[in-house]
């Protein structure tokens, strides 16, 4: 298709995002203005782009909550258990393998790559982000450095690959003839932990400084510390430790440890139901809010109605903080899927233009005839697609252009689908995509999800790059 003006702006608008995060300012504007820009080139009304500004941020809004729910629920949870007392004793049985920042650095990658793999990471992150991440932070290990643990660990490495739950290698094959689900699986799964080994090691070398000596004070500066805005810890909590807080120190981990056995013996086995696509957040998020409701009878029966709101109201206070800036920015990507744009046009999604996707599509023309070039070439396009936040909607695209290319440079169209699904789930999926679910990290580690994405930029490329030639040498 021939691309039109409102392409070209909103490659415009791609670019002016993604220049002024290199640059660490603010993007909301950006993203809301050259939202305008599209929405009034694209529908030829100056009120239409008006109302497409408002409508593109409910869309993503509504297209987000359910990270925004599970953010809220488990910060609630989290405010629940210190509550009665029970957080530190039940981080005492981790404290004793995490005993320095560089063991804590490594279980977090290893505890959040064998939950993913199973859980996916939506549903796995909040559970280490709020059992983990304070035992990481009192062994000396930096916020910043245990959430890069996470967001590499669980949104790229095990993600990427998807080698149990396997939608997405399904998606990049779904659009093709001449690929294989199960071959683009096992492909995928050894490219993944090639680009996990790269990235995590580059990243701890670059956190390792910051590590410090295991300390009490440490978690207490941390608790203390940044600004309202992403600070768990912003209001005083009442304390009141008794007899059943050592029960639920035990019990909460121990709840959560089970549904984690349950996913893994329904992937496995037909012994117990399993569990669909997506349900894995909404068992850990209903568990989280029955877990308060009870913790709350045994802490003050009496006060029980006042108490459960009172937590679940900071924990929607607190979502909203770490939200605010995402939404507006995700309205801008979720323009260039063609049936969510039609939603924000009110057109029909049919014939509304998928502009992110035009212009991956369009670009493939660009890419030289040449082994090298061509997985390059494939490996960007998947960056580049995995710009809308998810990075799985464009794998039946990139299923299909991988085996027009091949057929021109005859390499295997596996392999280049594997380096396509590669660079799409790692980038949308999101480990360098503020707007995706890796919010969830940053706000647990009381960190800029920013600077989370500017801080991971030279490990993630750095390891699809290496991802993309160990491909092209022994796949």
């Amino acid at each position: 298709m021939d691309l039109t003006l409102s392409h070209w702006l909103y490659l415009i608008g791609t670019l002016l995002v993604i220049l002024t995060m290199l640059f660490r300012q603010n993007v909301v504007v950006p993203a809301l203005v050259m939202s305008f820009f599209v929405a009034w080139s694209f529908t030829g009304s100056f009120l239409d782009g008006i109302q497409a500004i408002f409508n593109a941020n409910l869309t993503a809004a509504t297209e987000l909550f359910n990270i925004f729910l599970i953010i809220a629920v488990m910060t609630a949870l989290l405010r629940m258990i210190q509550s009665i007392g029970a957080d530190e004793q039940m981080v005492q049985p981790f404290q004793k393998v995490m005993k320095n920042g560089t063991l804590s650095f490594w279980v977090l990658v290893v505890v959040t790559y064998i939950l993913s793999l199973f859980f996916w990471p939506a549903p796995a992150v909040p559970l280490i982000g709020a059992l983990l991440i304070p035992v990481a932070i009192q062994a000396g290990l930096s916020p910043i450095g245990a959430a890069i643990a996470i967001s590499l660990a669980g949104h790229g490495m095990a993600l990427s690959s998807d080698f149990i739950l396997k939608v997405a290698p399904e998606l990049t094959a779904s659009s093709s003839g001449a690929l294989e689900a199960s071959a683009i699986g096992e492909q995928t799964l050894i490219l993944s932990l090639v680009a996990g080994a790269v990235s995590l090691t580059m990243a701890y070398f670059m956190v390792r400084k910051s590590i410090k000596k295991p300390a009490k004070q440490n978690l207490t500066e941390w608790e203390k510390s940044g600004d309202d805005d992403l600070n768990l810890n912003a209001d005083d909590t009442e304390v009141k430790k008794g007899k059943y807080s050592p029960v639920f120190a035990v019990l909460v981990p121990g709840i959560f440890l089970v549904i984690v056995t349950y996913v893994v013996v329904a992937t496995f086995s037909d012994v117990v139901p399993a569990i669909e696509d997506g349900a894995g957040s909404a068992l850990v998020g209903g568990t989280a809010i029955l877990l308060i409701i009870v913790m709350s009878l045994f802490r003050d029966y009496k006060k029980t109605l006042q108490e459960v709101s009172d937590h679940i109201v900071k924990g929607f206070v607190f979502a909203f903080k770490v939200m605010g800036l995402v939404i507006p920015v995700a309205a801008f990507f979720f323009i260039g899927s063609g049936e969510l744009a039609g939603q924000i046009f009110g057109t029909d999604s049919d014939t509304t233009p998928s502009f992110l996707f035009d212009l991956v599509q369009e670009s493939q023309a660009f890419i030289p005839n040449n082994a090298f070039f061509t997985a390059l070439g494939v490996l960007i396009l998947g960056m580049v697609s995995g710009l809308d936040g998810s990075g799985f909607s464009a794998l039946p695209l990139i299923g299909s252009l991988s085996e027009a290319l091949a057929a021109s440079t005859g390499m295997d169209p596996t392999t280049l689908a594997s380096i396509g699904q590669i660079g799409a789930i790692w980038v949308g999926g999101g480990t360098l995509v503020a707007w995706s679910p890796i919010i969830a990290i940053a706000g647990f580690a009381k960190i800029s999800v920013i600077d989370l994405v500017r801080k991971s930029f030279i490990p993630v490329v750095t390891g699809l790059l290496v991802t993309m030639i160990f491909a092209l040498l022994f796949l």
